[in-house]
């Protein structure tokens, strides 16, 4: 009888060995950052930021929010399953709806923030480029279903932890009236 005690704590030993290290493995690489409140014409979503992986894409769009610069803006770009995109000034202008997508705030973040710690999952909020990563400027979208195909290629900054269901029934032309950092 005394021989099993020293067995049955080593497997407990091992066990919790075993929980603690499955519990690391799934936890976040780092706590989230400053919260993003995005206020639509059809309601409100939020979405927490990653600093630890994209330090300059954070800092650079709660510069903008700040600066107010995506008030009044139009989603622009809606594909049902996929993304929604905003972020272009031009969107303010309804007679410029044929350039709608080509414009940003002039200021590109300057560096490719891509890790694989952050991937596309449903609501993974990330930088929209032309090509070069390190070229992305304001424009962000949001996906509305898990999107392997676009990690490594893009910025994944953020995730929407409320308001998905905004998120979801937004479209083409809906108005960002404002928003703020939490």
């Amino acid at each position: 009888m005394f021989a099993r005690v020293p067995r049955l704590a080593l497997s407990l030993t091992l066990i919790a060995l075993v929980t603690s290290a499955t519990a690391s493995a799934q936890a976040p690489a780092a706590p989230a950052g400053p919260v993003i409140v995005v206020e639509t014409s059809k309601g409100v979503f939020e979405f927490e930021t990653y600093p630890a992986e994209a330090p300059k894409t954070v800092a650079r769009i709660v510069e903008l929010v700040k600066q107010r610069f995506y008030n009044g803006m139009r989603i622009h770009r809606v594909v049902p399953g996929f993304v929604i995109q905003m972020g272009d000034p031009l969107t303010r202008d309804m007679t410029k709806k044929d350039r709608w997508g080509t414009s940003g705030s002039g200021k590109p973040i300057g560096v490719a923030e891509i890790t694989k710690t952050r991937s596309h999952v449903l609501g993974a909020v990330a930088m929209a480029h032309a090509g070069d990563p390190a070229k992305a400027d304001s424009q962000f979208y949001v996906t509305l279903a898990p999107a392997a195909r676009l990690n490594g290629q893009y910025t994944v900054f953020g995730k929407v932890i409320s308001g998905m269901d905004v998120v979801q029934k937004t479209v083409a032309e809906d108005r960002i009236v404002r928003m703020t950092v939490k």
